[in-house]
């Protein structure tokens, strides 16, 4: 029997339209992740240079070969990969936009295809795949994980209470607040071990209408795409199951990004490890120093646009 009375929890709503919710949920996408290649048991696996570096996670962690591959101007393939026996290739849905080029690569490369969607929320799922939801909602952690089989251990759950505080400071104190804390929580994940995502977690994701959260962001993506896509250096052709993360601007203009800061218009940098992994000429590197993710996800509207 479950404890009567005493004092309230926080007051969620149940919508229940969590995407995938036939999935592993586990404690973050890298995990997500691990627990793939574990699966998979690769002997080597192709991974793009233009990536997040905590990608390498898993594959340090288990001593995985692999191989890096350059991309094209397109944010697609500019080389021609030969698969040999137990090898994957690792590609990436680029701020949810590339669902059409990756089932294209599904066609090419079948289970031999590992799609990171961890900027993808809504991408339609792959043999194997993998989320990332905290990149489009506010949550602490939380990685989905799709594949054809399961990890033989039982995993424990997590718990996430202690990695709040930055959802509470932006509440009371502002996003500026907080931000110490988000990058300390989001410290707190690094070299975790594979765990079921926590009760607070899975309880604050059934708490988000989903469809709601798609459609926003799918309006406040048209409104900048209409007024910014001749102007774009990327050629953006969204699939019909594409809800972006971002609008992805191209433009190479240097002091731009500046500018956008100083309006409190807060673009990242996606990834800043790419300007080590790659040379200048690398269009890795360009696009690393080019792209703004400009936001358009579902706190804004049309003002705000």
């Amino acid at each position: 029997m479950r404890p009567i009375g005493g004092y309230f929890e926080l007051e969620l709503r149940h919508v229940g339209n969590v995407p995938h919710a036939g999935g592993v949920f586990v404690n973050s996408g890298r995990n997500a992740l691990e627990y793939i290649l574990l699966m998979l048991n690769p002997k080597k696996v192709y991974i793009p240079y233009f990536t997040c570096d905590v990608v390498l996670e898993p594959f340090d962690k288990h001593n995985i070969p692999y191989q890096f591959y350059h991309i094209n101007e397109s944010l697609e393939l500019a080389e021609d990969i030969e698969l040999n026996e137990g090898e994957y290739l690792l590609v990436n849905n680029y701020y949810g936009i590339k669902d059409q080029y990756i089932k294209q690569l599904v066609e090419r490369f079948r289970d031999r295809l590992i799609v990171d969607n961890a900027q993808a929320l809504y991408a339609e799922e792959t043999q194997h795949c993998f989320y990332s939801p905290r990149k489009f909602v506010g949550i602490p952690d939380s990685g989905i994980v799709i594949t054809d089989r399961q990890l033989e251990r039982e995993l424990e759950t997590d718990c996430s209470y202690d990695r709040c505080s930055h959802h509470l400071k932006r509440y009371d104190l502002g996003s500026s607040a907080g931000y110490s804390d988000f990058k300390d929580n989001s410290q707190k994940l690094v070299m975790q071990s594979i765990l079921k995502t926590s009760a607070l977690t899975m309880r604050l994701l059934d708490s988000i209408d989903f469809e709601d959260v798609k459609a926003k962001r799918l309006k406040n993506f048209t409104m900048l795409h209409n007024a910014l896509g001749a102007s774009n250096g990327l050629t953006i052709s969204l699939a019909p199951t594409s809800v972006p993360m971002v609008y992805p601007y191209l433009c190479k203009d240097d002091d731009l990004r500046q500018r956008l800061l100083s309006e409190h218009i807060f673009v990242a940098t996606y990834w800043p490890n790419v300007f080590e992994w790659c040379k200048e000429s690398d269009i890795e590197y360009k696009l690393a120093k080019y792209i703004l993710p400009l936001p358009c996800d579902q706190r804004y509207g049309e003002v705000d646009m």
